[in-house]
């Protein structure tokens, strides 16, 4: 190895040593689904009824977005549905006008001259509700495949395949679904043999890690690359982030026997109205719930993070296609745009929401937090030193009537008694979010040079506050 290839590999390495330092120990989302069908209320802000949505060059223009934002990979969920394909098929007739290119083409298109890497869909034969039992569905499927494969098999951003086989984990994976897997998977290898296979399945909840067989079943499975569902926008239990960050080591763990990437799918949603509800609307999630997403998933171990869905939640601000929910969408695009540029805010987040922070977690019951009754409080912090910094970090949990007061308010004295005020911080408001829990942080800085030796911080609410404060001195 030459000199210049040396320093190349080193400063490849020093560039990502960086990144993760910078992010908060956090790997960056790489990759997003791309939805091309309408299917229910739940595209209400994504994928609109009443919207043309096979319009090539708004697929175009939002797959270069994707990649601004650094996207590497898309996965297309479905390239069919309702019996009709999304590419120029001659199985099955086309959702598109027959005079026009093909959302699928388009993607590929903007995809190649991107520089990213698509998996290809096999679904849907019939619809999202496709059951491999039945043996049309399956014949389909491998038709669809087959198809497929001659049509963009030697396409330059063709990559792999997803084989939307999404069966639950849980407690163990089934014969069925491994079986129903492998089927495709072996198909795949015969028509694409460099092509990489990957699987999202759900369950992750309910599965048992620790049962043998859960290993031995995994193990069967033929795939390159397993993207878990990490189901914090389907909200499978009322406080997940905990445990999740203990059930990604666990995969990890597994993992390292079976020879399998292990991926992460951060669902990058939450619910309008119902969780889990094909009559609620998704919408983007809370910028500081992604970001403690990201961060289990590195700490397990995840070798690459994908999200359901960036693309049509996360929105350019300016953009000529602008889909996603009013304001959200765009503030959901800033917010991560913000952390990848590696900001101070989004720094100190990500490390506060580190397992080995000490740090509070999201869940009321962690012992970490000091609860607040509404009404006015008030909190003196005395110091031996100088105070430089002050970190509040507050439980944002709407369904239990947690949530952080509107305003923080802070105070400096030499003695305890007579008081001037300091600084006055707003604090994060979440109107996008009914269903979730996790913690807002809000920063005091810039502190003059000689603060006094006493801090007071008081706030007014109407709700109980869960807080728990960061004392940084000089």
């Amino acid at each position: 190895m030459d000199i210049d290839m040396r320093k190349g590999l080193l400063l490849s390495l020093l560039f990502l040593l960086c990144r993760l330092a910078c992010f908060g120990q956090a790997l960056p989302i790489t990759g997003t689904f791309v939805n091309l069908p309408y299917q229910d209320v739940r595209n209400l802000y994504t994928n609109p009824p009443h919207l043309d949505n096979t319009d090539p060059l708004m697929w175009k223009t939002k797959i270069r977005e994707m990649k601004d934002m650094g996207m590497e990979y898309l996965v297309f969920m479905s390239v069919a549905n309702e019996q009709k394909a999304y590419y120029p098929s001659k199985l099955m007739p086309w959702h598109y006008p027959s005079w026009r290119q093909s959302p699928v083409d388009a993607v590929m298109e903007a995809a190649a001259e991107c520089g990213m890497k698509v998996f290809m869909s096999t679904g849907w034969a019939k619809d999202q509700d496709d059951n491999l039992r039945d043996p049309k569905i399956k014949g389909r499927q491998m038709e669809m495949m087959e198809e497929l494969a001659g049509i963009y098999g030697s396409h330059p951003a063709f990559y792999g395949w997803y084989l939307p086989v999404e069966d639950c984990l849980g407690p163990v994976l089934t014969d069925y679904a491994v079986e129903a897997v492998n089927a495709l998977t072996a198909r795949a290898r015969e028509l694409t043999p460099s092509a990489k296979i990957l699987i999202s399945p759900y369950g992750i909840f309910n599965s048992d890690f620790d049962d043998p067989r859960y290993e031995q079943q995994l193990s069967r499975l033929k795939v390159d690359i397993i993207a878990y569902q990490d189901e914090i926008g389907c909200v499978r239990e009322r406080y997940p982030l905990p445990r999740l960050r203990e059930n990604w080591k666990k995969l990890r763990a597994i993992h390292d026997k079976t020879g399998v990437e292990m991926w992460a799918n951060c669902e990058s949603f939450a619910w309008e109205k119902g969780t889990n509800d094909r009559s609620s609307a998704l919408v983007p999630a809370p910028m500081p719930r992604m970001l403690s997403q990201m961060v289990a998933a590195t700490e397990g171990g995840a070798e690459k993070i994908i999200s359901f869905v960036m693309c049509g939640l996360f929105e350019k601000p300016g953009s000529q296609y602008q889909l996603g929910q009013p304001y959200w969408s765009v503030k959901g695009y800033e917010d991560y745009v913000s952390w990848l540029r590696g900001d101070e805010y989004w720094i100190t987040a990500g490390n506060y929401m580190r397992t080995e922070s000490g740090t509070p977690k999201e869940d009321p019951s962690d012992k970490g937090w000091k609860r607040y009754r509404s009404g006015l409080n008030e909190l003196i912090i005395e110091s031996g030193d100088m105070f430089a910094a002050l970190d509040v970090l507050m439980l944002n949990s709407r369904k239990d009537g947690i949530v952080p007061p509107g305003k923080l308010y802070l105070f400096t004295s030499d003695d305890s008694e007579k008081w001037s005020l300091l600084q006055i911080k707003d604090t994060p408001v979440w109107d996008n979010t009914n269903h979730d829990a996790f913690v807002d942080l809000v920063m005091f800085d810039n502190f003059p040079s000689a603060p006094g030796r006493y801090l007071k911080l008081s706030f007014v609410s109407d709700k109980d506050v869960y807080l728990d404060y960061i004392v940084k001195n000089k």
